[in-house]
């Protein structure tokens, strides 16, 4: 069963905030990378290129954990905890779109150099149990 979002999550996924995907090992062991992320709805996108390790972990294994920390709030954050599942970015759609909302720019003026031809996908992060933490230090 899906999980909501509390809106006070919602807002903060929808500004530029950076996002830790914790998946899992071929050993069992965790991985975890600093990833751009929206929201469409209550689920979480990711943009990747096919092979990366998150891409392959999760293909393998479908679980993820996402933690959502603001820069400017260390002692709010929120663990999002759901299921993966994947659809094809041809047209580079979601990595543009997500490089215009964390940089100011498109992904190829952020990332200069030779185009990378890799094929993209979504990585779509459906919420199945969801914990905010929004607390002030004692």
């Amino acid at each position: 069963m899906a999980a909501a979002l509390s809106d006070e999550l919602k807002a903060l996924l929808d500004g530029p905030v950076f996002v830790s995907l914790a998946t899992i090992q071929p050993d069992g062991s965790p991985q975890v990378t600093p990833v751009w992320a929206k929201r469409d709805g209550d689920d979480v996108l990711i943009s990747t290129t096919v092979g990366r390790r998150k891409e392959r972990n999760l293909r393998r294994d479908p679980r993820a954990a996402l933690m959502v920390l603001p820069f400017d709030a260390p002692y709010t954050y929120a663990e999002i905890r759901g299921t993966a599942t994947f659809s094809p970015d041809e047209e580079r759609g979601l990595i543009d779109e997500l490089a215009y909302k964390y940089t100011g720019t498109s992904y190829d003026e952020f990332n200069p150099g030779p185009p990378d031809d890799s094929p993209r996908v979504v990585i779509r992060i459906t919420p199945h149990k969801v914990i905010n933490r929004f607390s002030v230090p004692r």
